[in-house]
C-alpha cells in the first residue's frame, strides 16, 4: 500500500476536507459521471451538484450513471464550464463549497474535443466570484497531449499570478513519472 495519494484520490481528499453534507458544489467537466456521482454522494440529498458539459454524449453517460444510482440533487447542463456563472442561480453565489475540473478530453469519446485552456481559466474565474471562503477548486490536468500541454502552461502561468492574500494554489504531482503523468491543481480562497 502506498502511503501518497495518487492524483485522482487525493482530490478527493481535498473535496471532502471543505464539503459536507447539504453543500452545493461544481463538477466544471461531468464527462462520464465519476465526479458528479462522488459529488453528490459527499453533498448527500439535501446539496446540490451543478455540472457542465459542452458533449451531448457527456451529459447522456452521465444522466445513466446518475439514474443507476438513483441521485436527483445534480443539474446537468450541455454548455460550456466559461458560462457556469450564468447558470447557477444567484441565490447560491457565495455560497459554493467546491468544484472540480477533470481536464483533457472525454474517455473513449471524441479525442478532438478537449478543454481549452482560454474555457478553463474563464471558468476558474467564474468559480473564484461565486465560491464561499475556505472553498477549494481542484483541477486534474492531463498534459500527455498537445492540447493538454498548452493548456498546463496556460494554468500554470495564470494562476501563479494570484493573490497570495485571496488564494493559496498548490500543484500535486509524482515528478519521476514517465509520459507526462497527470497532476493535480487545487485552488482555496481565502479573502
Amino acid at each position: 500500500m502506498m502511503n501518497l495519494e495518487q492524483v485522482i484520490n487525493y482530490a478527493k481528499t481535498l473535496i471532502k476536507a471543505c464539503t459536507k453534507s447539504g453543500d452545493i458544489t461544481i463538477d466544471a467537466t461531468v464527462g462520464n459521471g465519476f465526479d458528479t456521482i462522488f459529488l453528490a454522494q459527499v453533498v448527500k440529498e439535501k446539496g446540490i451538484v451543478f455540472g457542465f458539459d459542452i458533449q451531448k454524449q457527456a451529459i447522456e453517460n452521465t444522466k445513466k450513471r446518475l439514474d443507476n444510482y438513483k441521485i436527483k440533487n445534480v443539474n446537468l447542463f450541455q454548455v460550456g464550464h466559461e458560462y457556469l456563472q450564468e447558470y447557477i442561480p444567484n441565490k447560491y453565489h457565495g455560497n459554493i463549497a467546491s468544484a472540480i475540473f477533470n481536464l483533457g478530453f472525454l474517455p473513449k469519446g471524441n479525442k478532438a474535443i478537449t478543454t481549452k485552456w482560454e474555457t478553463t481559466i474563464e471558468a476558474i474565474k467564474q468559480i473564484l466570484n461565486i465560491i464561499k471562503i475556505n472553498g477549494v477548486i481542484v483541477i486534474i490536468v492531463y498534459p500527455g497531449h498537445k492540447q493538454g500541454k498548452l493548456e498546463k502552461e496556460k494554468l500554470l502561468e495564470y494562476l501563479s499570478t494570484l493573490d497570495q492574500k485571496e488564494e493559496q494554489v498548490l500543484t500535486y504531482k509524482f515528478i519521476n513519472q514517465i509520459n507526462d503523468a497527470p497532476f493535480l491543481i487545487a485552488i482555496e480562497k481565502i479573502r
